[in-house]
């Protein structure tokens, strides 16, 4: 089962954790479908915004919208290739790379959400299969996604306003040491996901082990974040199960990114171990015990947000549909007038109705005022 025992604290804190799973899940269960199908979108926007940006992305998740609001209309999950250029010229081409990787992780994230009981059990050729469909879209990786790594490689954290780059962990080496160490990971994950009461901790052992083995030579963070999301639905409780899919844990990591990469430190020193027992895996345990907790606490936020936009006049959704479907502009009042054919008293009213319920948010003052999406 686990390689650590959880002390008596931290089993209290799953019991209280459980309490609001499954008050979620009841309050998912009486949910309109129409708002749930807006929130669990608003989730994945978040989700692949955060995971992203946490490796040094930079798209904002109002681009993220757009960018899935223009794949969705395709239908298809080849449908970046057609829309690639139309992407990179609203986006700009010198934001390529993250382009890239919010169109790979948004693939891996959509494939788990709709197949995940296809993934069980998990195998070698699966992970190595979600490693490929998240680089597919950047061709530099074509000559190692979906393989194990052939060089060394390290875990980076970096401070983005002094652009210090620290080492978090020295993952296993390449070679045989990973290829065993993957081999006895998913074996150890098949035998404990549905036999352990407690399914964050083993999603907890099983991402940081995944992380300090490091198997690819790029994309190991978005991956393994993700394969967290899959232990969680994975698990024998079906309320954690049904509430993944309407939380964003990543969001709540983004936030608290510096307090990640230590809590990631600090289980091993630093130093990938080939004995799992080494490994100090509680405090990380209440780590993401504690996002889970916060992800679940800002669905009342999410709901509150959908309950205003239900409110908005129809000539407020016109003017914010011109804001989605310019992300990257902020707009001012003739632009808008111009674009909705609205008289300025109109689009004026909107704009205060959409500031005002945290749609938007207003830069400056007077005729020169401008206005820009909020997420």
């Amino acid at each position: 089962m686990l390689s650590f025992s959880p002390s008596a604290k931290l089993e209290k804190a799953l019991k209280k954790l459980q309490v609001d799973i499954v008050l979620l899940a009841q309050e998912l269960s009486t949910m309109d479908q129409a708002e749930k199908a807006w929130l669990h979108k608003s989730v994945l926007i978040s989700t692949i915004g955060a995971s992203t940006r946490i490796e040094n992305a930079a798209l904002t998740d109002a681009e993220i919208e757009w960018v899935d609001t223009t794949l969705t209309e395709e239908g298809k999950t080849t449908a970046y290739e057609s829309k690639k250029a139309v992407i990179l010229n609203k986006l700009s081409k010198d934001r390529e790379r993250s382009i890239e990787e919010v169109v790979g992780c948004r693939e891996v994230l959509t494939l788990l959400y709709i197949q995940i009981e296809d993934f069980f059990p998990l195998t070698e050729s699966a992970i190595r299969g979600m490693h490929k469909i998240l680089l597919d879209y950047y061709p530099e990786a074509s000559a190692y996604a979906g393989r194990y790594k052939l060089n060394p490689n390290l875990v980076i954290s970096v401070n983005h306003e002094s652009g210090e780059r620290r080492t978090v962990l020295e993952p296993s080496p390449p070679g045989p040491l990973t290829e065993v160490a993957m081999k006895d990971l998913i074996d150890w994950y098949n035998n404990s996901i549905q036999n352990y009461p407690w399914t964050l901790l083993v999603a907890t052992e099983f991402v940081f082990r995944f992380l300090a083995i490091h198997p690819f030579q790029d994309g190991n963070g978005r991956l393994g974040r993700a394969l967290f999301l899959l232990a969680l639905m994975q698990g024998d409780d079906p309320a954690l199960k049904e509430v993944v899919r309407f939380i964003s844990i990543d969001r709540q990591i983004e936030r608290n990114r510096p307090l990640y990469y230590a809590a990631l430190r600090a289980v091993s020193e630093g130093r990938y171990q080939a004995n799992p027992e080494n490994y100090k895996l509680e405090p990380l345990a209440w780590f993401f015990l504690k996002m889970t907790k916060d992800a679940i606490n800002e669905v009342t936020l999410l709901r509150q947000r959908y309950a205003a936009m239900t409110r908005l006049s129809e000539t407020a959704h016109m003017v914010l549909t011109c804001f989605k479907s310019s992300p990257e502009k902020r707009l001012g009042l003739s632009e808008l007038i111009k674009e909705t054919g609205l008289v300025r008293r109109t689009v004026q009213n909107a704009l205060v109705s959409l500031v005002k319920a945290g749609f938007l948010q207003r830069l400056g003052l007077g005729p020169s005022s401008r206005y820009q999406l909020i997420f």
